[in-house]
Order: structure tokens, then C-alpha cells, then sequence
């Protein structure tokens, strides 16, 4: 079996453990959240062919992103170019059912970068569901690489450069260092710390926790 067949096993397929992975939260979301087929959601960092899979759709669905923008949407959906740390005036002013976020704040860019990714959160809803891989889980989620995260950044970027589970293999060495630099996971203190009223739920494996949800409730 080639190491690419190993990646797409692993998380990339849409029978792999990490889709089954990925169902399980989509599924708490709709429990957490009943009435989210009503809901008008803002989506911080995602994608629409996300929601266009999901087990329950909201009813309106708002994403913003540093993406290229699609040449078409479904009626249900809007999309926005736009830094969520830094979102203009006309996203702003609106208020939405519930904000969504996943697997976004620990490539925002630094402490600094990611209060204001929660204070855009805080902002623009009363209810929120902010999803991000968790820093002491031994595996290095984007890459699969196991304890890459505590690495200092030199050796990260050389992992970044060869590693050949990668999600996007690096073309170059600066290209490996820029993409260590805008990864930064985070703990459960930080997590507390940027969603001080919210409930924090940790996604285990074998006991272990993977990941962190900070939630709250309308």
C-alpha cells in the first residue's frame, strides 16, 4: 500500500477514520444545536461543500474566507472574501443564529490574531461552535505526523518539506516553513481563555483528547 492510499485511509476518504471522525462532531452539532435546520449560520474559515454534505443543513449559511470565490452557490448559501480577525463593516452589522468555526483558529496567526477571531465570534451571535485540533494530542493532525508540534521550527518546516502523509506536500522549503508558521494548535487553557463563557467538550480517542469545541448556547 503506497503512503498516499495510507493518507486517504487514514483521514482523506470519505470512509476513512477521519470522515467518520468528522460525521461524529457534525452529529453533535445537530444535537447541541436542534433547531440549527432554522438557523441562519456565519461560517469563520469554511467551506460551503461542507454544508452541502452535512446531515442537517442550516437554512441560511453565510461563509467568509481567504479563498478564491466560486463562480455559482446554492440559494441557501452566500460567500464572502473577507479576514474573519478583521471583518468589514456590512458582515458586521449583521447578527446571525449561530457562528461556526472549524479547524480555523490555529491558523489565524498568533495570541493577538486569535482574540480577535473570538471577539469577531462574540460579536456577530450569542451562540457559537468553534472546533480546533488539540495541541497535546500526539499525532500532528495536518500532517500525520506524529509529535511534530513540539518540534522547534526549523526541524518542523524540514518535516513539513519531506513528510509524505501530508495533506499538500510543501513544493518548496519556504513554502514547508510558511505553512509550520501559520499553524499554531492550541490547549485547553487558551481555549478557555478566548471563550471564557463557553462550555469546552473534548473530542477522545482511546481516552486521549483530539480536539476541543468550545460551545454556547443561544
Amino acid at each position: 500500500m503506497g503512503l498516499h492510499s495510507i493518507r486517504r485511509r487514514v483521514v482523506d476518504s470519505p470512509d476513512s477514520w477521519g470522515a467518520k471522525r468528522r460525521a461524529r462532531r457534525a452529529l453533535w452539532l445537530s444535537e447541541t444545536f436542534p433547531d440549527l435546520a432554522q438557523m441562519s449560520v456565519i461560517d469563520l474559515g469554511g467551506r460551503v461543500d461542507t454544508w452541502e454534505r452535512a446531515p442537517v443543513r442550516p437554512k441560511h449559511v453565510h461563509v467568509v474566507n481567504l479563498e478564491p470565490l466560486p463562480n455559482e452557490l446554492p440559494e441557501w448559501a452566500e460567500l464572502d472574501y473577507g479576514d474573519a480577525c478583521a471583518l468589514p463593516e456590512k458582515i458586521t452589522k449583521r447578527r446571525y443564529d449561530l457562528v461556526f468555526s472549524n479547524s480555523v483558529i490555529e491558523h489565524v496567526g498568533g495570541h493577538e490574531r486569535r482574540v480577535r477571531f473570538a471577539e469577531s465570534i462574540h460579536a456577530l451571535s450569542d451562540a457559537h461552535w468553534v472546533q480546533t485540533p488539540y495541541r497535546y494530542f500526539p499525532i500532528e493532525p495536518h500532517w500525520v505526523a506524529p509529535g511534530m508540534q513540539f518540534l522547534p521550527v526549523a526541524l518542523r518546516s524540514r518535516v513539513a518539506h519531506r513528510w509524505p502523509l501530508a495533506h499538500t506536500p510543501a513544493s518548496s522549503r519556504a513554502d514547508a516553513l510558511q505553512s509550520v508558521l501559520w499553524t499554531e494548535l492550541i490547549d485547553k487553557t487558551q481555549m478557555r481563555h478566548y471563550f471564557p463563557q463557553s462550555t469546552i467538550r473534548c473530542e477522545r480517542i482511546f481516552g486521549i483528547t483530539k480536539s476541543l469545541i468550545a460551545y454556547k448556547l443561544p
